[in-house]
């Protein structure tokens, strides 16, 4: 097949086309192989004149007169047969390939479709210009494998397109497609493969863009329309101003299942910061309500760190959290070094947090997931209260630190252990004493360095002073005397 430049064609086969052409339709409710037998001797001579309208006409011509005649059989062959020709033009193969695929809807059965798309797989593969043909006939055979309930053989089918490396597709139409292909996987149980195909979409394309003005959106249309004047067959359109509202809350929505799966809350709750930044979703009251829910137990949740307490200290300053005091007053329990006793805890938020899908208290919980948050939640309240007592206390009896945390003493060491290895917070347990001490040690380059600090701070205050003193002494002296007069006898 050639693949070089259009050439000029030799000849304009036009007239005999629009002569030879209603004759095989007619020919074609008698004798359709004959019908057939008469436009492939028509498309020679189109074809080796170079002529691609024509040739087109012809070849379109032909398969439309094997689907009307009802020979799916003999329309698959001709398919092949021209995409075949020697010197076929690039064009014509991609006007036949579509033309194709608007038939596949008319298929008696299942069987006649299913061979016609594996037909057209036939013909599309290896070629770039029919690259976007092939890419929507497997998708629609991934979504025939999927209505059977074949999910492995759908996903496999659809993730072997790397649509990101299509050139005549449109973004938007790529978005679709890598939006699918992780849906598959996750409908599967690939969570690596969905997670790397979710990588393949830019976030920059789905953030939301600042309003336009008539004067811009009227600038942007003529920079597209001088584009679409310029640009060669196979370079893609083009992209429209479009709304991507829909694929952007599709795409993070599989970002918040995926890092739901692998309890990462803090990006789930990045992700649903950035579901809360889409308008469609600040006009929805119900939807606004449910994503500034969503934010504040995830980075509830999320273990603690420098980037989750900045974090968590920006969401609490949203005046939008009004329209939820319940789970406000919940996040700036956090924001505050004091104590919140989890039996306290469990049962003031307790009811209200279990009414939504994050959390559940029943062990045999529908959805495991959910127990698991719950549990963590718990351990987050309890890490709250462990940084709080190493903030106040120096020392402390570990009686009296498991009575403040409503733990025992396995659990106290278990909790303080792990905060230590994370490097939270400082601490030694001694067991036979039975006290936890939260104060560093310091070794003599740190005492030298406090005293040479506080001497230096000491000096400076002296200094100071000193001055103060000059300074009132010296206003002392000019200001003037007052003179008595005693009055005469």
């Amino acid at each position: 097949m050639s693949d070089g430049p259009i050439i000029k064609a030799d000849k304009d086969f036009t007239k005999e086309v629009d002569k030879h052409l209603p004759e095989a339709q007619e020919l074609a409710e008698s004798n359709v192989q004959a019908a057939v037998e008469k436009l492939l001797a028509l498309e020679k001579q189109t074809r080796q004149a170079s002529d691609l309208a024509s040739t087109s006409r012809v070849i379109v011509g032909i398969v439309t007169i094997c689907k009307e005649a009802g020979d799916w059989n003999l329309l698959n062959e001709q398919v092949l047969l021209l995409s075949k020709k020697h010197g076929q033009l690039k064009q014509a193969t991609t006007k036949m390939v579509q033309v194709v695929m608007g038939f596949l809807d008319e298929a008696p059965n299942m069987e006649n479709k299913m061979a016609t798309i594996e037909t057209l797989r036939t013909v599309t593969e290896g070629k770039i210009f029919v690259e976007v043909e092939r890419a929507r006939v497997t998708r629609i055979l991934s979504n025939i494998k999927k209505e059977q309930g074949d999910i492995a053989a759908a996903a496999d089918i659809l993730c072997e397109l790397q649509v990101e490396t299509f050139g005549s597709m449109s973004r938007r139409e790529k978005t679709e497609f890598i939006l699918e292909q992780v849906s598959l996987c996750i409908q599967k149980g690939d969570w690596t493969q969905a997670g790397i195909l979710s990588r393949k979409i830019s976030t920059r394309y789905l953030s939301r863009k600042p309003k336009k003005t008539p004067e811009q959106l009227e600038k942007d249309q003529k920079e597209r329309e001088e584009k679409e004047r310029k640009r060669t067959a196979d370079e893609a359109p083009p992209e429209p101003e479009d709304d991507v509202t829909d694929l952007k809350l599709r795409y993070y929505e599989q970002q918040i299942t995926l890092a739901k799966h692998e309890d990462k809350y803090l990006e789930a709750c990045k992700h649903w910061r950035q579901v809360l930044d889409t308008e469609a979703v600040e006009e929805n009251p119900d939807q606004l309500r449910t994503a500034l829910q969503r934010v504040i137990y995830f980075i509830i949740l999320a273990p603690h760190d420098n980037e989750q307490s900045d974090l968590l200290h920006r969401i609490h300053r949203d005046a939008r959290n009004t329209q939820i005091p319940e789970d406000a007053a919940l996040l700036k329990l956090f924001t505050v070094p004091e104590l919140m006793r989890w039996p306290m805890v469990a049962e003031q938020f307790g009811p209200h947090l279990c009414q939504s899908d994050v959390f559940d208290a029943s062990e045999g919980a529908s959805d495991p997931k959910a127990y698991k948050r719950w549990q963590d939640f718990r351990k987050r309240v309890i890490e709250h209260n462990v940084r709080v007592v190493a903030k106040y206390y120096t020392r402390i009896q570990t009686p009296r630190l498991t009575q403040l945390l409503d733990l025992d003493e396995n659990e106290t060491e278990k909790y303080i252990s792990e905060l230590v290895t994370a490097k939270t917070i400082y601490a030694k347990i001694d067991r036979p004493a039975r006290i936890v001490s939260f104060a560093k040690p310091r070794d003599a380059d740190d005492v030298l360095n406090e005293w040479s600090g506080n001497m230096k701070s000491l000096l400076g205050l002296l200094e100071r002073v000193d001055h103060l003193i000059t300074k009132e002494e010296m206003m002392a002296r000019i200001q003037p005397t007052k003179v008595s007069r005693t009055p005469t006898a």
